[in-house]
């Protein structure tokens, strides 16, 4: 092993270890094993690998998984058996060696239809590692799984001509995906409270490549501490004196053997980033080095903000080839996006106008004056239109902005107090509740917003140069990633990277998935002012 060149430490944190210390650190969250030497590339015997992961995270979760998985589907049996009157057709006369009649029933219903589930979604990878925890394909997979026990409930009925009762398969399936999808997000959010509070359930990561590519690495893989990664060190390949100087939030390290700063700092995963993974037979031999070893490698390559579905693998030749899709902003999926909006909006309007008629009257006798605020915003493809909101200032305010501009708290081409004195008392628990956004439902309807997009910014500001024009490619949306991740708590710059994320990675499935996550940012009423 190569001599240690020194490292550089960060006001945020000290090096977990000294390098002249021989002994690995002890950590809670895993137990290290004897170190077998590094790996020619030469096959080993399966039956001498080691397959123990120093991350075991999953291990406890899985079996959780499995737990609630199981009381998931015998729960929706034990309903359909118990409520649909139906449910027993198709069992009436039969026998099975010394199974008769109800006895016959219950062993189907309680045994194998719930053995039969748990064996498909283990077969369809819902207990695999890498989905646990993240994402949406964990749920996709557990749908995919549902449709293939409907499908195999319906080719042995056809094959043994069984009249099986269609709506009671129907009411089992649905009712089972139902539980198991409730119980997947329930683990998964006490998983993600784990990760935050105590850093159970992560990843120590260390990051290699230059400082750039790993601090970037860095900056993406902590903005969701629910993702439970934890960079520990960074390990730079562009030497020492380029870190030289520079404050970074994690020690820096150069010229290491990558094992041996793996035991010491007690890391689990190493994350190689960005030109790092292009040095030719480099990434080979690491990935060589470390087979049983129980540490995962990753590749972070230079591609930030683009989402799964738009990245491909086509190895050609051995070589692994990220293909790069367009984003999706056209094309079924966007016919009904438009058309639930126009659909929501319209029946939005019609079922809230008691409460719209409601604050208006509290505009009125708060401060005399317009109930609503009409203000020229930048839409789809720069065309300019007028928002609706409701008035939640003083009649006046524009003129007073004037006097408030060097109180300005925000950092881009909006301006926000958060005790902005033109804001009347009203009007501030509408915006707490975001019941003033209520009537951009007339702009949806209109086809000028969409229910989820980004949010509009104002027309006065000029052109929108550069990548906030991005933006513009897609209508704007009453609620959108910038107001489920921190609204007003963020900076500009945050706010137009999730923007641009959302038009790069737009999907139906991601519009919904931020309309429900925006009901309890509502109800947190974090970041409304």
């Amino acid at each position: 092993m190569r001599e240690d060149v020194g490292e550089v430490t960060a006001s945020l944190h000290r090096p977990v270890t000294d390098s002249s210390r021989s002994k690995p650190v002890s950590y809670d969250s895993f137990e290290w094993q004897q170190q077998p030497p590094p790996s020619n590339g030469v096959p080993r015997s399966a039956w001498n690998r080691q397959h123990k992961r120093l991350s075991r995270w999953h291990r406890p979760y899985t079996l959780v998984l499995l737990f609630l998985d199981l009381v998931a589907v015998v729960l929706a049996s034990h309903l359909a058996a118990t409520y649909i009157e139906k449910s027993r057709s198709g069992f009436s006369g039969k026998s099975l060696f010394f199974l008769h009649n109800e006895q016959l029933f219950i062993f189907f219903a309680y045994v194998v239809l719930p053995l039969g589930w748990m064996i498909l979604l283990w077969a369809n990878g819902t207990y695999d590692r890498r989905y646990l925890g993240l994402g949406s394909e964990e749920f996709k997979r557990i749908v995919r799984t549902s449709v293939t026990i409907v499908a195999c409930v319906s080719l042995l009925a056809f094959a043994t001509k069984a009249p099986l009762s269609r709506g009671t398969v129907a009411a089992v399936s649905l009712m089972a995906v139902a539980f198991l999808l409730v119980g997947r997000v329930a683990a998964r959010q006490v998983l993600h409270f784990a990760r935050r509070k105590t850093g159970h359930g992560a990843h120590r990561m260390i990051l290699v490549g230059t400082l750039p590519e790993a601090l970037e690495v860095y900056t993406a893989v902590t903005r969701s501490p629910a993702a439970g990664l934890i960079p520990v060190a960074i390990h730079i390949t562009d030497g020492y004196a380029a870190a030289r100087g520079i404050e970074t939030p994690v020690p820096v390290y150069a010229a290491r053997d990558v094992l041996s700063l793996v035991r010491e700092v007690g890391a689990d995963t190493i994350a190689v980033c960005g030109s790092a993974s292009a040095e030719p037979g480099e990434l080979r031999r690491l990935a060589w080095q470390l087979e049983g070893t129980g540490v995962d490698l990753v590749v972070a390559p230079q591609l930030t903000d683009i989402a799964g579905p738009r990245v491909h693998i086509r190895p050609i030749e051995g070589l692994p080839l990220l293909h790069v899709e367009e984003p999706t902003l056209s094309g079924p999926g966007w016919l009904v996006k438009n058309l639930l909006d126009r659909v929501a909006a319209g029946l939005g309007l019609l079922v809230i106008s008691p409460i719209l008629v409601a604050i208006a009257i509290g505009i009125k006798l708060s401060d005399p004056g317009p109930v609503f605020f009409r203000q020229p915003r930048v839409g789809h493809e720069g065309r300019t239109f007028r928002v609706w909101k409701f008035r939640t200032m003083y009649v006046d305010a524009e003129e007073r902005k004037r006097t408030l501009e060097e109180l300005n708290e925000s950092d881009g081409m909006l301006f926000k107090m958060k005790n902005d004195p033109r804001i009347f008392a009203f009007g501030a628990k509408l915006r707490a509740t975001s019941l003033d956004e209520l009537p951009q439902l007339i702009n949806v309807l209109k086809g000028e917003m969409s229910l989820v997009g980004p949010r509009p910014l104002p027309a006065d500001d000029g052109d929108y140069l550069g990548d906030v024009r991005r933006r513009l490619l897609v209508r704007p949306g009453i609620t959108g990633l910038w107001q489920v991740s921190g609204r007003s708590d963020l900076s500009w710059d945050e706010a137009v990277r999730l923007d641009l994320y959302y038009v790069d990675n737009w999907s139906l499935t991601y519009d919904l998935g931020i309309l429900w996550r925006t009901i309890f940012v509502v109800l947190k009423r974090k970041g409304a002012y």
